[in-house]
Protein backbone atom coordinates (compact mmCIF):
# COMPACT_ATOMS: atom_id res chain seq x y z
CA UNK A 1 0.00 0.00 0.00
CA UNK A 2 1.08 3.57 -0.54
CA UNK A 3 2.87 4.88 2.60
CA UNK A 4 0.62 7.92 2.74
CA UNK A 5 -2.57 5.87 2.72
CA UNK A 6 -4.11 4.19 5.74
CA UNK A 7 -6.96 1.79 6.13
CA UNK A 8 -10.07 3.47 7.60
CA UNK A 9 -9.75 1.55 10.86
CA UNK A 10 -6.13 2.60 11.35
CA UNK A 11 -6.69 6.34 11.05
CA UNK A 12 -7.69 7.06 14.64
CA UNK A 13 -5.02 4.76 16.08
CA UNK A 14 -2.12 6.37 14.23
CA UNK A 15 -3.24 9.99 14.24
CA UNK A 16 -1.10 12.05 16.63
CA UNK A 17 -2.10 15.61 15.72
CA UNK A 18 -3.28 18.28 18.15
CA UNK A 19 -6.90 17.11 17.66
CA UNK A 20 -6.09 14.27 20.08
CA UNK A 21 -5.19 16.69 22.90
CA UNK A 22 -8.63 16.45 24.59
CA UNK A 23 -8.28 12.66 24.73
CA UNK A 24 -4.76 12.94 26.15
CA UNK A 25 -5.89 15.40 28.83
CA UNK A 26 -8.85 13.16 29.66
CA UNK A 27 -6.67 10.06 30.06
CA UNK A 28 -4.17 11.96 32.20
CA UNK A 29 -6.89 13.38 34.43
CA UNK A 30 -8.60 10.03 34.92
CA UNK A 31 -5.27 8.36 35.71
CA UNK A 32 -4.31 11.05 38.22
CA UNK A 33 -7.74 11.30 39.81
CA UNK A 34 -9.46 14.32 41.28
CA UNK A 35 -9.45 16.13 44.62
CA UNK A 36 -12.63 17.49 46.14
CA UNK A 37 -12.90 19.20 49.52
CA UNK A 38 -16.36 19.62 51.00
CA UNK A 39 -17.00 21.62 54.16
CA UNK A 40 -20.09 20.99 56.29
CA UNK A 41 -21.16 23.59 58.85
CA UNK A 42 -24.09 24.08 61.17
CA UNK A 43 -25.05 23.41 64.76
CA UNK A 44 -25.02 19.89 66.20
CA UNK A 45 -27.95 17.55 65.64
CA UNK A 46 -28.95 18.71 62.16
CA UNK A 47 -27.85 15.53 60.36
CA UNK A 48 -24.59 16.70 58.79
CA UNK A 49 -22.75 13.42 59.38
CA UNK A 50 -25.66 11.31 58.14
CA UNK A 51 -25.96 13.35 54.96
CA UNK A 52 -22.26 13.07 54.13
CA UNK A 53 -22.20 9.32 54.78
CA UNK A 54 -25.25 8.82 52.57
CA UNK A 55 -24.00 11.00 49.73
CA UNK A 56 -20.75 9.07 49.39
CA UNK A 57 -21.89 5.65 50.68
CA UNK A 58 -19.21 5.52 53.34
CA UNK A 59 -18.80 6.00 57.09
CA UNK A 60 -16.47 8.90 57.76
CA UNK A 61 -17.50 9.39 61.37
CA UNK A 62 -17.24 5.91 62.87
CA UNK A 63 -14.54 6.99 65.37
CA UNK A 64 -16.09 10.25 66.54
CA UNK A 65 -16.92 10.93 70.18
CA UNK A 66 -20.40 12.27 70.90
CA UNK A 67 -20.45 15.06 73.47
CA UNK A 68 -23.19 15.63 75.98
CA UNK A 69 -25.09 18.92 76.20
CA UNK A 70 -22.81 20.42 78.85
CA UNK A 71 -19.65 19.58 76.89
CA UNK A 72 -21.09 21.06 73.67
CA UNK A 73 -21.85 24.37 75.40
CA UNK A 74 -18.23 24.82 76.52
CA UNK A 75 -16.66 23.41 73.35
CA UNK A 76 -14.83 25.81 71.05
CA UNK A 77 -15.04 25.56 67.26
CA UNK A 78 -12.63 23.00 65.83
CA UNK A 79 -11.63 22.12 62.29
CA UNK A 80 -11.42 18.40 61.58
CA UNK A 81 -10.64 16.63 58.31
CA UNK A 82 -11.71 13.20 57.11
CA UNK A 83 -10.22 11.86 53.90
CA UNK A 84 -11.37 8.86 51.89
CA UNK A 85 -10.48 7.56 48.43
CA UNK A 86 -13.51 6.76 46.25
CA UNK A 87 -13.54 5.13 42.82
CA UNK A 88 -16.47 5.04 40.43
CA UNK A 89 -16.31 3.58 36.92
CA UNK A 90 -12.51 3.83 36.93
CA UNK A 91 -12.47 7.48 38.02
CA UNK A 92 -10.67 8.09 41.33
CA UNK A 93 -11.72 10.81 43.74
CA UNK A 94 -9.86 11.87 46.86
CA UNK A 95 -12.67 13.23 49.01
CA UNK A 96 -11.87 15.42 52.00
CA UNK A 97 -14.66 16.36 54.38
CA UNK A 98 -13.94 19.39 56.56
CA UNK A 99 -16.15 19.39 59.64
CA UNK A 100 -16.66 22.20 62.14
CA UNK A 101 -17.64 20.60 65.48
CA UNK A 102 -18.62 23.14 68.11
CA UNK A 103 -19.97 25.67 65.61
CA UNK A 104 -23.13 27.34 66.91
CA UNK A 105 -23.36 25.20 70.06
CA UNK A 106 -22.04 27.65 72.67
CA UNK A 107 -24.12 30.14 74.65
CA UNK A 108 -22.05 32.98 73.16
CA UNK A 109 -21.40 32.36 69.46
CA UNK A 110 -19.86 35.74 68.70
CA UNK A 111 -17.45 35.41 65.77
CA UNK A 112 -17.44 31.61 66.06
CA UNK A 113 -17.21 31.57 62.27
CA UNK A 114 -13.82 33.31 62.34
CA UNK A 115 -11.78 30.10 62.73
CA UNK A 116 -13.63 28.64 59.73
CA UNK A 117 -12.86 31.69 57.58
CA UNK A 118 -9.22 31.63 58.71
CA UNK A 119 -8.93 27.96 57.74
CA UNK A 120 -10.25 28.64 54.23
CA UNK A 121 -7.82 31.55 53.81
CA UNK A 122 -4.90 29.40 54.98
CA UNK A 123 -5.66 26.74 52.36
CA UNK A 124 -5.69 29.37 49.60
CA UNK A 125 -2.38 30.79 50.82
CA UNK A 126 -0.79 27.35 51.02
CA UNK A 127 -1.91 26.45 47.50
CA UNK A 128 -0.59 29.78 46.18
CA UNK A 129 2.80 29.17 47.82
CA UNK A 130 2.96 25.65 46.37
CA UNK A 131 2.03 26.90 42.89
CA UNK A 132 4.71 29.59 43.14
CA UNK A 133 7.41 27.07 44.06
CA UNK A 134 9.86 25.30 41.79
CA UNK A 135 8.55 21.77 42.34
CA UNK A 136 4.87 21.74 41.40
CA UNK A 137 4.59 18.07 40.50
CA UNK A 138 2.92 16.74 43.67
CA UNK A 139 0.90 19.71 44.88
CA UNK A 140 -1.91 18.88 47.28
CA UNK A 141 -5.04 20.92 46.61
CA UNK A 142 -6.69 21.40 50.01
CA UNK A 143 -8.75 24.43 49.04
CA UNK A 144 -12.38 24.18 50.11
CA UNK A 145 -14.46 23.79 46.96
CA UNK A 146 -17.94 23.81 48.47
CA UNK A 147 -19.60 24.47 51.83
CA UNK A 148 -22.91 22.86 52.79
CA UNK A 149 -24.42 25.16 55.41
CA UNK A 150 -27.19 23.54 57.44
CA UNK A 151 -30.08 25.75 58.51
CA UNK A 152 -32.26 24.70 61.43
CA UNK A 153 -35.89 23.97 60.49
CA UNK A 154 -37.18 25.11 63.86
CA UNK A 155 -36.69 28.86 63.51
CA UNK A 156 -38.61 31.47 61.51
CA UNK A 157 -35.86 31.91 58.94
CA UNK A 158 -32.19 32.74 59.17
CA UNK A 159 -30.69 33.39 62.58
CA UNK A 160 -28.16 36.21 63.05
CA UNK A 161 -25.42 33.54 63.23
CA UNK A 162 -26.52 32.11 59.86
CA UNK A 163 -26.35 35.56 58.27
CA UNK A 164 -22.94 36.39 59.75
CA UNK A 165 -21.46 33.03 58.75
CA UNK A 166 -22.60 33.18 55.12
CA UNK A 167 -21.67 36.86 54.74
CA UNK A 168 -18.18 36.11 56.07
CA UNK A 169 -17.61 33.19 53.69
CA UNK A 170 -19.64 33.86 50.53
CA UNK A 171 -16.67 35.58 48.81
CA UNK A 172 -14.32 32.73 49.73
CA UNK A 173 -16.22 29.51 48.96
CA UNK A 174 -19.29 28.22 47.12
CA UNK A 175 -22.08 28.10 49.72
CA UNK A 176 -25.05 25.73 49.33
CA UNK A 177 -27.71 26.33 52.01
CA UNK A 178 -29.37 23.13 53.26
CA UNK A 179 -32.66 23.18 55.16
CA UNK A 180 -32.04 20.38 57.65
CA UNK A 181 -34.60 17.77 58.75
CA UNK A 182 -37.15 18.89 56.19
CA UNK A 183 -39.25 15.79 56.91
CA UNK A 184 -40.27 17.37 60.25
CA UNK A 185 -42.16 20.02 58.27
CA UNK A 186 -45.27 19.79 56.12
CA UNK A 187 -44.92 20.60 52.40
CA UNK A 188 -46.64 23.93 53.01
CA UNK A 189 -44.23 24.76 55.82
CA UNK A 190 -41.24 23.80 53.65
CA UNK A 191 -42.45 26.07 50.84
CA UNK A 192 -43.08 28.96 53.23
CA UNK A 193 -39.71 28.55 54.94
CA UNK A 194 -37.80 28.38 51.65
CA UNK A 195 -39.47 31.60 50.47
CA UNK A 196 -38.61 33.31 53.76
CA UNK A 197 -34.97 32.15 53.69
CA UNK A 198 -34.58 33.11 50.04
CA UNK A 199 -35.92 36.61 50.76
CA UNK A 200 -33.50 37.03 53.65
CA UNK A 201 -30.56 35.82 51.57
CA UNK A 202 -31.37 38.51 48.99
CA UNK A 203 -32.05 41.12 51.70
CA UNK A 204 -28.62 40.66 53.29
CA UNK A 205 -26.81 40.45 49.95
CA UNK A 206 -25.56 36.90 50.51
CA UNK A 207 -24.17 35.19 47.43
CA UNK A 208 -24.92 31.48 47.26
CA UNK A 209 -23.75 29.03 44.60
CA UNK A 210 -25.24 29.58 41.16
CA UNK A 211 -25.07 27.09 38.32
CA UNK A 212 -22.88 28.52 35.54
CA UNK A 213 -24.38 29.30 32.16
CA UNK A 214 -23.71 26.67 29.52
CA UNK A 215 -22.11 27.61 26.21
CA UNK A 216 -24.39 28.60 23.36
CA UNK A 217 -23.02 25.82 21.13
CA UNK A 218 -23.91 23.02 23.58
CA UNK A 219 -26.42 20.39 22.44
CA UNK A 220 -30.09 20.86 23.33
CA UNK A 221 -30.22 18.01 25.86
CA UNK A 222 -27.42 19.57 27.91
CA UNK A 223 -29.07 23.00 27.71
CA UNK A 224 -32.34 21.50 28.95
CA UNK A 225 -30.62 19.76 31.84
CA UNK A 226 -28.79 22.96 32.77
CA UNK A 227 -32.02 24.94 32.74
CA UNK A 228 -33.79 22.40 34.95
CA UNK A 229 -30.98 22.58 37.50
CA UNK A 230 -31.17 26.37 37.56
CA UNK A 231 -34.93 26.30 38.11
CA UNK A 232 -34.46 23.91 41.06
CA UNK A 233 -31.51 25.74 42.64
CA UNK A 234 -31.30 27.80 45.84
CA UNK A 235 -32.08 26.00 49.09
CA UNK A 236 -31.63 22.24 49.23
CA UNK A 237 -33.65 20.01 51.54
CA UNK A 238 -32.24 17.22 53.67
CA UNK A 239 -34.64 14.63 55.06
CA UNK A 240 -34.81 11.01 56.11
CA UNK A 241 -36.81 8.77 53.85
CA UNK A 242 -37.04 5.01 53.48
CA UNK A 243 -36.75 3.81 49.93
CA UNK A 244 -35.01 1.58 47.43
CA UNK A 245 -31.87 3.02 45.89
CA UNK A 246 -30.47 1.69 42.65
CA UNK A 247 -28.09 -1.22 43.33
CA UNK A 248 -28.57 -0.67 47.07
CA UNK A 249 -30.65 -2.59 49.66
CA UNK A 250 -33.73 -1.14 51.33
CA UNK A 251 -32.35 1.32 53.85
CA UNK A 252 -32.76 4.76 55.35
CA UNK A 253 -30.73 7.40 53.57
CA UNK A 254 -30.69 11.13 53.31
CA UNK A 255 -32.56 12.35 50.25
CA UNK A 256 -31.61 15.64 48.63
CA UNK A 257 -34.51 17.19 46.80
CA UNK A 258 -35.67 20.58 45.65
Amino acid sequence: AHPGLRAPGDHDKEYVGFATLPNQVHRKSVKKGFDFTLMVAGESGLGKSTLVNSLFLTDLYKDRNLLNAEERITQTVEITKHTVDIEEKGVKLKLTIVDTPGFGDAVNNTECWKSVADYIDQQFEQYFRDESGLNRKNIQDNRVHCCLYFISPFGHGLRPLDVEFMKALHEKVNIVPVLAKADTLTPAEVKKKKIKIREEIEQYGIKIYQFPDCDSDEDEDFKQQDQELKVRKDIQLASRKAGVWKNEPLSERIVLSK
